[in-house]
């Protein structure tokens, strides 16, 4: 057994027979020509051409995945038609008399070299889109049809109607693919039913090709760098796309034990099929909105596969836990933006910093505290330290031109809090607009309610903002006086005590008394036995772990 590993971009388990593509060979050839001008109208026929070929491809997506999935054709259809693109490849054939394919690739190349260049992760993915799109229009040019060579290699929309050379098609068996790297347009026309996971050499997590894995519902890893080997080809192979491991030649205990997860990833993919798509709503009509948490960008992806509705909790702090130095606003910008694009007109709510207590960053420079779960933490940084809260809130506001993102202020205990953050974002929102920069002006806040002083002045604060999200763990802690951290309090800490559902009744009520919504955002969302008390009190939105979506939706489903 070889093991690899990868890095994982869709999640879900394959176990079958590896199918190696073979490298696609760009190489054109430089021919000088005699009339620019005659190689120039064969550029725009081309494009005009591929365009079409674009728009009929992201039709056929949109009719299987959605209108929010086929965007992506939308841009690539819009990167063609670049004035800038057609002036470079034109300007290269007027004067260096080359040949329109020539010419193609060379601007392709220089256009994602320009990309690739760029800080911001989502921009560097759009090299792979340039070279797809220019791919297109040199397969045009050349007279390729859109299908399978016959080496096997990916030509133009290689994929249409299934791989149809290689074996795979003509002896109906389905297979793992392997490749160096495949292009948005292919992963879009991969038959599913012929393909049960995607491996590639190159690639990133947040490129288009990634996306579309996660939105077909395709087990897929990327970066396994030199450990791709086309000799793997016929050989038996296991990809787990939730942790990035791919094993070639698996061993009996290996194929054992992903053959019973995969089971169970089946279990629950038949309660997908039986409910993805239908209301979370009651037997007598009572709607609850259900949505998923995350803590970092790539777990929309489970958002999606599980059905959600939206993204009730994005926890930001860890865009800083995890790195050494203070997360820039483009950093901030790219991570959010990603998030929105990809859950489309989904809501996605994202908490700003919460840091201190049992979250500590070194570069912080936070001093000690006997008990910082009483202490400096999460909007109280914010406010005193409005500097690192402000790149946040701009990032935040720039990243809401992309998607349907909402801010939601933690730990909050007093209505000065809010106003003091409202504040300071109306400062961020007034230096974008001098910068000209997008944002949605009607953007919408909301607060957690974390703490017995903001239950009790649900209604004043019900009155400044958009909604309520009660955070149910601190909600325990602070309410039952019990350091969630301790171990030793466990038997008291019960957040099933009449004291902590009383100040979640609260809520609800004081929520419901000013027209606003109210959630729950915490671990007690997902708690099964509590599901009819919440369901009993009103509650608006429930936000839970992807896998807790389908399991809940079920039980409310059948009340």
């Amino acid at each position: 057994m070889r093991t690899i590993q990868g890095v994982s971009v869709s999640a879900g388990i394959a176990i079958g027979t590896v199918r190696v593509l073979a490298a696609v060979d760009y190489a054109v050839e430089r021919r000088l020509i005699d009339d620019p001008q005659a190689e120039m109208d064969r550029f725009r026929a081309a494009r005009d051409t591929a365009v079409a070929q674009l728009k009929q491809l992201r039709d056929n997506v949109a009719a299987e995945f959605g209108e929010n999935k086929a965007e992506l054709f939308d841009a690539h259809r819009l990167m063609l038609q670049d004035p800038d693109y057609a002036e470079c490849v034109e300007g290269l054939i007027a004067q260096d008399k080359v040949n329109a394919e020539f010419a193609v690739k060379s601007a392709a190349e220089q256009f994602a070299a320009m990309f690739a260049a760029m800080d911001s992760s989502t921009m560097q993915a759009r090299a792979a889109d340039v070279k797809d799109v220019s791919r297109r229009v040199m397969n045009v040019l050349q007279g390729k049809r859109d299908s399978t060579a016959q080496d096997g290699s990916v030509q133009g929309d290689a994929v249409q109607n299934g791989i149809v050379q290689n074996g795979i098609a003509q002896n109906g068996e389905s297979h793992i693919i392997f490749a160096e790297d495949l292009a948005p347009s292919d992963t879009a026309q991969l038959d599913r039913a012929k393909v049960l996971g995607l491996v590639t050499a190159k690639g990133s997590a947040n490129s288009h090709t990634a996306i579309l894995a996660r939105t077909m519902g395709l087990p897929a890893i990327t970066g396994i760098g030199d450990a791709f080997d086309p000799a793997d080809d016929g050989h038996v192979a296991v990809i787990d796309g939730t942790s990035g491991a791919v094993f070639v030649d698996p061993d009996e205990a290996t194929l054992t034990e992903y053959r019973r997860r995969k089971a169970e990833a089946e279990e629950h993919l038949s309660l997908l099929r039986k409910l993805k798509g239908k209301p979370t709503e009651t037997k007598s009509g009572q709607r609850v909105h259900l949505y998923a948490n995350i803590s970092r960008p790539s777990d929309a992806a489970a958002v999606l596969a599980n059905d959600a509705e939206g993204i009730g909790l994005f926890r930001s702090e860890f865009l800083y836990l995890e790195r050494e130095d203070w997360p820039t606003e483009e950093f901030q910008f790219d991570a959010y933006g990603q998030v929105a694009q990809e859950m489309g007109d989904c809501p996605v709510i994202i908490r700003t910093l919460d840091i201190g207590a049992d979250k500590q960053v070194d570069y912080f420079n936070l001093s000690h505290e006997d008990n910082p779960a009483l202490g400096y933490r999460a909007i109280r940084i914010c406010l005193t330290r409005p500097e690192i809260f402000k790149v946040q809130l701009r990032a935040l506001l720039r990243a809401s031109a992309y998607g349907n993102i909402a801010i939601m202020l933690p730990m909050i205990t007093s209505v000065q809090e809010v106003r003091d953050a409202k504040r300071i974002l109306e400062e961020a929102k007034s230096e974008l607009r001098g910068e000209r920069i997008d944002f949605n002006e009607s953007i919408q806040i909301g607060v957690m309610i974390e703490t017995p002083a903001s239950v009790i002045m649900a209604d004043e604060l019900a009155a400044e903002v958009d909604f309520f999200s009660i955070g149910t763990n601190d909600l325990t802690q602070y309410t039952l006086a019990c350091d969630r951290q301790n171990p030793s309090l466990e038997r008291f800490a019960d957040p099933h005590s009449p004291a902590v559902l009383r100040m979640i009744q609260m809520t609800i009520e004081a929520a419901h008394r000013h027209g606003i919504w109210c959630g729950i955002c915490g671990e007690l969302g997902a708690d099964l036995s509590l599901t009819d008390t919440f369901l009993r009190l009103g509650i608006d939105e429930l936000s839970v772990s992807p896998t807790s979506v389908l399991p809940l939706r079920n039980v409310i489903r059948n009340h």
